[in-house]
């Protein structure tokens, strides 16, 4: 059983920064791949970005077409903890985000919800105009 808990949401103003951070418990993070979802109002969840697990200590960083360039993904294993650092914010990333975790999968399908087994809870990130 693997339990996250995001931090770090919250209300900014148009072009300003967050930093949502995701702890999570379990032996095994290190070989976990990590990925970070959001779902504003009446929209189905987006894949945001996320740290794909590949062997040992490798890993690679994949983001959704909205957030490149704006949004980075990284990983502190020492600490069980992902974090997403969001620079240049629109109000258009205004949504709720979610931490995932895979404990199985590490294919090329790292955008699909349905391939991480365990959810956080969900911080909200409000950016006003």
């Amino acid at each position: 059983q693997v339990q996250l808990v995001e931090s770090g949401g919250g209300l900014v103003q148009t072009g300003g920064s967050l930093r949502l951070a995701c702890a999570a418990s379990g032996r095994a993070f290190s070989t976990y791949t990590m990925g970070w979802f959001r779902q504003a109002p009446g929209k189905e969840r987006e894949f945001v970005a996320t740290l794909r697990w590949t062997g040992g200590s490798t890993y690679y960083a994949y983001y959704g077409d909205s957030v490149k360039g704006r949004f980075t993904i990284s990983r502190d294993n020492a600490k069980n903890t992902v974090y997403l650092q969001m620079n240049t914010l629109k109000p258009e990333d205004t949504a709720v985000y979610y931490c995932a975790a895979s404990t199985y999968y590490s294919g090329s399908y790292y955008a699909d919800p349905l391939r991480y087994d365990y959810w956080g809870q969900g911080t909200q990130v409000t950016v006003s105009s």
